[in-house]
């Protein structure tokens, strides 16, 4: 796999402006943008409750609004504040220390070259010298004047809380009663938190991997060390394909070039076969490297048996040439129900598939 795919590209860091000042806690984030996991895992469950209920409450506030959903909300918490890793939250949603931006008071710093003057005499963000964004959604006061509603029951609409920022951040997507399942409105209501093009990409970026994360298939009835492969698969959900990338021990930085000339050196992630072989060493099964290797490992599934042959646990390849197998340039894991985990071409993460989501079936290898 690893020298017959693609490579990966990376997302471009978000910069601020008036309405949505980045925090500067690009350091507190790994190094591949995502913790192992790939899913929720990098996420406090405290905000992923929030993020869930304002998903829930926001038909309240803004009841012709459709398509909202919480990677949504999680796609922007992430730039802006890391989805406050590192903070207390208490369990009524509070976090502590509160989260500040820099002063936007037009000296440069941290990228604000505006000044936005004062509109709340420092009650959220405990300057009256101007403003700055404050909370793990990073509002202005004055952002937050219109929008910001309670969101844990406590009478008290205060950014710093996460239910009520998670709240107010989707009652101001959804402004204009938009549709976010469409992508134009999405990339519209992105926009208006934040008028960058680069920061539209990174959050649509984040938002991506958290849909893949967030979708689970049915494994009741797989067991043994079938359920150990899938599941070590499944975990890695969210992280980026690299072309090179991944071994048995989790994802790596990958190599240059791809035939396509794109360069996995600055990706930690995943390819295909990086991703099976990880997924196969948790289960005590060392693979070779390349997808068009693993074919030869296991029991053989030929292509003419097609995929109702294939069993939750077995490889699944494709090839340029189907029936010769030095052709093969792709691997997955089937779950089940038509089903695969797949690290699939650049600019995708690791994520569900349909078995036909590749084009030339090659059949499977069963080592299980």
């Amino acid at each position: 796999m690893a020298l017959l795919m693609f490579a990966a590209v990376c997302c471009t860091a978000p910069v601020g402006n008036a309405i949505s000042a980045y925090v500067t806690l690009q350091n507190a984030q790994d190094d591949d943008g995502i913790a192992e996991g790939g899913s929720a895992a990098d996420i406090p469950q405290r905000m992923l409750a929030a993020y869930k209920r304002a998903v829930q409450q926001v038909g309240q506030y803004a009841p012709t609004c459709q398509g909202m959903r919480w990677p949504l909300l999680a796609g922007i918490a992430k730039v802006e504040s890391n989805h406050a890793i590192g903070r207390t939250i208490t369990a009524g949603g509070d976090i502590r220390p509160k989260i500040y931006g820099v002063l936007l008071n037009g000296s440069g710093a941290g990228g604000n070259t505006t000044a936005v003057p004062d509109t709340d005499g420092g009650q959220w963000d405990d300057t009256s010298q101007g403003e700055r964004a404050v909370g793990p959604f990073q509002f202005l006061p004055s952002t937050w004047a219109s929008i910001g509603e309670d969101g844990n029951g406590d009478k008290v609409a205060d950014p710093h809380n996460a239910d009520d920022a998670a709240l107010g951040a989707a009652i101001y997507l959804c402004a204009g009663g938009r549709d976010l399942a469409k992508q134009s409105q999405l990339k519209a209501a992105i926009w208006q938190y934040n008028h960058s093009g680069e920061y539209v990409a990174n959050v649509l970026g984040w938002i991506d991997q958290y849909t893949a994360a967030a979708k689970s298939p049915d494994l009741k009835n797989v067991t043994g060390r079938a359920r150990t492969v899938i599941e070590a698969a499944l975990s890695q959900r969210g992280v980026p394909y690299s072309w090179g990338g991944g071994n048995a021990q989790g994802p790596s930085y990958g190599i240059c070039c791809s035939p396509g000339g794109k360069s996995g050196t600055p990706i930690r992630g995943f390819d295909c076969s990086g991703l099976t072989t990880y997924a196969y060493a948790k289960a005590g099964i060392r693979l070779p490297r390349t997808a068009a290797a693993q074919a030869s490992a296991g029991q053989r599934i030929p292509a003419s048996l097609s995929t109702s042959a294939l069993k939750p646990g077995d490889l699944v390849f494709y090839a340029t040439a189907p029936g010769r197998d030095v052709t093969i340039y792709h691997v997955g894991i089937y779950v089940g129900s038509g089903q695969m985990v797949n690290a699939a071409r650049p600019g995708t993460v690791v994520r569900l598939d349909a078995v036909n989501a590749m084009s030339g079936y090659a059949g499977g290898a069963r080592l299980l």
